[in-house]
Parts: C-alpha cells; sequence; structure tokens
C-alpha cells in the first residue's frame, strides 16, 4: 500500500462579483503603501453558493516596494437562505509594473498577464453551508474599474 499524498483536485464553487469603491491611500507606512478599498456589494453565483455581498467590509492592502499588492479583504455573503457568511480573503497582485499602471487607471487588463490569487477562509452558522468552515479554497482573480471578481474553488 502506498502513503502518498493525494493529489489535489479543484472544484468550482462559487464565482464573486465584488463591487468596489475607489482606493484610498494612508500614504507609505512602515510596510509599504497602506490603502483601503470599500466593498459596496456585489453578486455570487455558483454550484454550491448563491447570494449577494453586503456593503461594509474593504480590502486593507499593502503595496510593496516591488509593486506587489498583500491583499486582506474581509466582508460578509449572505446567501439566498438569508444566512450569512463571514469572508477573510489573503492574497497577492503583482505583475510588470506598466500593466500595473494600466490596472490603477481602471483600464481592462488581460488577466492572464498578471498574477492575483488568494487564499479565502470562511465563517457561518448554516449547517447547509457548514462545508466552508472546514474545506480549504483558492481564488483566481481579475481586477476592472469597479469590481473584483473572483473564482472560489474548492480544493479535494
Amino acid at each position: 500500500m502506498a502513503f502518498d499524498p493525494p493529489k489535489p483536485q479543484l472544484e468550482l464553487a462559487f464565482r464573486a462579483r465584488v463591487a468596489v469603491g475607489a482606493p484610498r491611500s494612508l500614504g507609505r507606512t512602515p510596510l509599504g503603501e497602506r490603502r483601503i478599498v470599500d466593498i459596496v456589494g456585489g453578486e455570487v453565483s455558483g454550484p454550491r453558493l448563491a447570494g449577494r455581498i453586503l456593503p461594509g467590509g474593504a480590502d486593507w492592502q499593502i503595496i510593496r516596494d516591488d509593486g506587489t499588492a498583500v491583499l486582506e479583504a474581509r466582508y460578509t455573503i449572505e446567501a439566498e437562505d438569508r444566512s450569512l457568511v463571514y469572508v477573510r480573503n489573503f492574497g497577492y497582485r503583482h505583475g510588470p509594473p506598466d500593466l500595473l499602471m494600466r490596472i490603477a487607471r481602471g483600464e481592462e487588463v488581460d488577466p492572464a498577464l498578471y498574477y492575483f490569487r488568494a487564499a479565502p477562509m470562511f465563517e457561518t452558522a448554516a449547517p447547509e453551508l457548514g462545508w466552508l468552515n472546514r474545506t480549504v479554497v483558492v481564488c483566481s482573480a481579475v481586477r476592472t474599474r469597479e469590481r473584483v471578481i473572483l473564482d472560489f474553488y474548492a480544493v479535494r
């Protein structure tokens, strides 16, 4: 009998279309440029979760000297049955400096040209969504002018 770890498989759980406000810069801190991007709403759809993103969350970002954005988003999803899911999503966005400047100006950029990945954690009291409390999930994302679009994949 072999005792090799199983190879992970990814299963699309849902897509989130997160509506965001304009970034607000606190300026340069010891860690880099600190920015806050308000989360003002959005939609969630997919085979394992559907609902809406409630306003009131934010993405607290550090832009490092190499241009890498260190992301920490916190927000709430209200599922179709009105149960709530707390989301904490940590990730990175980086790419060539000229491309990152285009994104900052609000231009639509081919997501294959830059890296934007995250690893969320969830909390919910809803029994039917309990899988979120005990499943590793990863995201692949794209930034548009007014939204962040994230595909959430359960790791099997």
